[in-house]
């Protein structure tokens, strides 16, 4: 039954998980899925042993090891070009880790939330003074955490359509050959931004970095470069998708919604149990390192690892009820933006602008509501960061 399960696998319903994974959900907590190419690899569905396996040492981050697990096709593309942080394992992760960590700490977070909160409300502005219906994902869900991340690291938010559109082809393709030209044209226009930099200072997180790494000899521009592909690229894309899926699930979750309206108070939990629910990202890639025991299961040197997010934040014996939204529980746990050294560097400030956007939303809008059936509604597939395509509203 395990070797036929595949994956990746397409949602049935964009908030839940794949039914492909059900078997595996209930034989648990470690079983076997295989890729596109027809390779057989390990699929980690058990909260603790997914929470033990993200700290262990000898389960490895690099891509460009041969045992890698490459989901589809056009993931081979990544595994060519190195990847800052989230490619590499420690000592070298922990020392970029330090280098670039002052950009994202609660106190830089905080002092955003005001420029987060002006951001979202001129957005609002703008959507209401169109009058309904509005594509929320156009209009709000993706420029949010794009002019945010572009204030942060100081990159022209006048060519979002451009970034917008390789970073869509960078995680999307469809063909490998579309993944690697996204990466180029990326490289190459952040690589000029950063020249640009160098020679005439501005505001932002990359001219720090440009100022305390770079001209120190701390990092070289290829390396800066990478990060600035990374902040950039997982700055906007998976906030963006938070934001839509999360709206789409709260107006199809009126109480929960209701919930929320009389209570805002209630968001920073709703947040954590949002990413717990939604978990936009299915899985997370692993290689073994060396022989590791998980129960009675060894999972041998160089063999391929899936911890299946959507799935092991849906384990029963951590969270009564999985498939069921509640304020009130405590879902700090979850491993929505991992686990371990390579826990997501932005988390706080995906955390906040989530916060802010999705409470003014619903303030601003309390009659927001759905504007085509929920059945009509696309979302994007399983081999990419789970969100809506669209999403119209109307109110």
């Amino acid at each position: 039954m395990t070797e036929s399960v595949s994956f990746p696998q397409d949602r049935t319903c964009p908030y839940h998980p794949p039914t492909g994974y059900e078997p595996l959900r209930q034989e648990g907590p470690v079983s076997r899925v295989s890729l596109f190419d027809g390779r057989s690899v390990w699929f980690v569905t058990g909260h603790a042993e997914a929470r033990a396996l993200l700290v262990d040492p000898r389960l490895s981050s690099d891509r460009l090891h041969p045992g890698f697990p490459l989901p589809t096709e056009r993931f081979s593309a990544l595994r060519r070009r190195r990847t800052e942080l989230l490619g590499v394992d420690d000592p070298e992760h922990n020392t970029q880790r330090r280098k670039v960590i002052p950009g994202f700490t609660l106190k830089r977070t905080a002092a955003l939330r005001p420029m987060i909160q002006r951001t979202v409300d001129d957005l609002l502005d703008t959507m209401v003074a169109k009058n309904p219906p509005a594509d929320l994902v156009t209009a709000f869900a993706l420029p949010v955490p794009s002019m945010v991340i572009c204030a942060l690291l100081g990159v022209p938010y006048d060519d979002h359509a451009f970034f917008q559109e390789q970073s869509r082809r960078l995680l999307r393709g469809p063909e490998a050959a579309d993944t690697d030209d996204a990466r180029e044209r990326l490289d190459a226009y952040l690589g000029e931004l950063i020249d640009r930099k160098v020679r005439e200072r501005g505001d932002g997180l990359l001219d720090e970095l440009i100022d305390d790494q770079l001209n120190t000899g701390g990092m070289d521009r290829q390396e800066l470069v990478r990060l600035a592909v990374l902040f950039l690229v997982a700055g906007h894309e998976t906030t963006a998708n938070m934001l839509s899926l999360g709206t789409f699930t709260l107006l199809e979750h009126p109480e929960r919604l209701a919930e929320l309206k009389a209570d805002p108070s209630l968001m920073p939990t709703a947040v954590e149990e949002l990413m717990r629910f939604l978990s936009i990202a299915d899985g997370i890639l692993r290689v073994a390192g060396a022989d590791i025991e998980v129960g009675a299961t060894t999972i041998r040197a160089g063999e391929g690892v899936i911890l299946a997010t959507s799935v092991i934040n849906r384990d029963a014996s951590v969270y009564p009820e999985p498939d069921a939204l509640d304020w009130h529980r405590s879902a700090r746990h979850h491993v929505g933006f991992g686990f371990g050294i390579h826990q997501c560097l932005g988390q706080n400030l995906a955390r906040a602008e989530m916060e802010i956007a999705l409470g003014t939303l619903f303030a601003r809008l309390p009659d927001l509501r759905l504007a085509a059936p929920a059945d009509r509604i696309p979302f994007k597939p399983g081999d990419t960061l789970q969100g809506m395509v669209e999403l119209p509203v109307t109110w």
